[in-house]
């Protein structure tokens, strides 16, 4: 039996509610080899009480919500799926397309859709951040004794549900294993009580300007959080692309495999500086520059899985979401057109150059 030793640095947060009633499951619920980590989980939760969440605050990341859905659903999660949309849209307009998307989230895949006004804050340096708030009304959810939230720009491998059954904490989150001393709130798993989105609203109250969803979660439960195991929850499709992998593996002494690495790992997240993220067009020779080196060799099974990562994402997205939302096409092809006639466009070249915190 594998047991995945979660730390955690304060008492049981007995305010948010009594989840012990679930600790022996999810004691018992880590099972089979340490290369497929596969998990039975008791019949006798009720997984109603649970719930994955993701949100959307705007049109053109509603695909992204539902991708992610899509795969929760396609992987067979026992717990709720909860999507939060802005409350400025109609679900039953038929001249929206993100209605239209929606309406797919709850039809298609059983998802829970629930309108919401954005959280957001009006002071900040950088506001491609600014509705990054949105995710902890997790905290307001409190029609569930745990709700984990996931960010959208990332795809869910296999199911997670056995983190709703671990011992009783408010907050628990997996460490930023690429950075010193830092937590990652890529997933994040809360214990909703009206106490806990009472504090959440007065931090963002005295926040600075640079203090984004991170921050906020810092300073209130930085010292007291559980901490997640990154690996297999947490894990970078930039991993691949690194020399060093001691980090991730937790030591020197493991030998890197990517392959067995896919075979464990249940949520990944698409972080490769300078190249932008998989919805938005690249250039040839971006790719080129930042792909998996191979140590020199022509191929290695780094550089396959992470170029078949993105290409998975580009298909699923046009499936999931409609070839209207391959907005990178068209971009790619002129990228390519002026390449040939010597005339390449600088701004195209490295479209999706806004900075990339993870």
């Amino acid at each position: 039996m594998l047991l995945i030793i979660l730390y955690t640095t304060a008492t049981r947060h007995r305010l948010f509610g009594n989840l012990d009633g679930y600790a022996e499951h999810y004691a018992r619920s880590f099972q089979g080899t340490s290369r497929s980590r596969h998990i039975e989980l008791a019949d006798e939760v009720s997984w109603a009480d649970f719930a994955y969440c993701t949100y959307a605050t705007a049109p053109d990341n509603v695909c992204n919500s539902l991708m992610l859905l899509e795969s929760l659903h396609r992987v067979n999660v026992k717990a709720d799926r909860l999507l939060l949309y802005s409350n400025q849209w109609d679900i039953e307009s038929k001249d929206q397309p993100e209605a239209e998307l929606l309406r797919r989230a709850r039809d298609l895949y059983g998802v829970k859709i629930q309108p919401i006004e954005i959280l957001t804050a009006n002071s900040v340096r950088d506001y491609t951040w600014a509705a990054g708030f949105t995710k902890w009304l997790a905290f307001n959810q409190t029609q569930y004794k745990r709700v984990m939230t996931l960010n959208s720009d990332g795809t869910v491998l296999r199911p997670m549900d056995e983190l709703f059954l671990m011992p009783s904490t408010a907050v628990a989150l997996p460490r930023a294993y690429w950075l010193n001393d830092s937590l990652s709130a890529q997933i994040t798993l809360v214990q909703p009580s009206v106490s806990s989105f009472a504090a959440i609203q007065k931090q963002m109250e005295n926040r600075k300007i640079d203090d984004y969803d991170m921050e906020i979660i810092n300073a209130i439960y930085g010292d007291s959080c559980a901490i997640l195991p990154h690996r297999p929850y947490n894990l970078l499709t930039g991993e691949f692309r690194s020399a060093d992998h001691a980090a991730y593996l937790g030591g020197k002494d493991e030998r890197w495999d990517p392959e067995e690495i896919m075979e464990e790992t249940k949520y990944i997240h698409f972080s490769d500086w300078p190249l932008p993220k998989p919805w938005a067009p690249h250039s040839e020779d971006v790719l080129k520059t930042v792909m998996p080196k191979c140590g020199g060799k022509d191929d290695c099974a780094d550089r396959r899985i992470w170029l078949r990562l993105y290409e998975d994402f580009r298909e699923r997205r046009k499936n999931v979401c409609g070839p209207e939302y391959a907005e990178w096409e068209a971009a790619e092809m002129s990228m390519k057109v002026q390449q040939l006639l010597g005339e390449p466009n600088p701004a195209l070249r490295v479209a999706g150059s806004s900075s990339d915190p993870n």
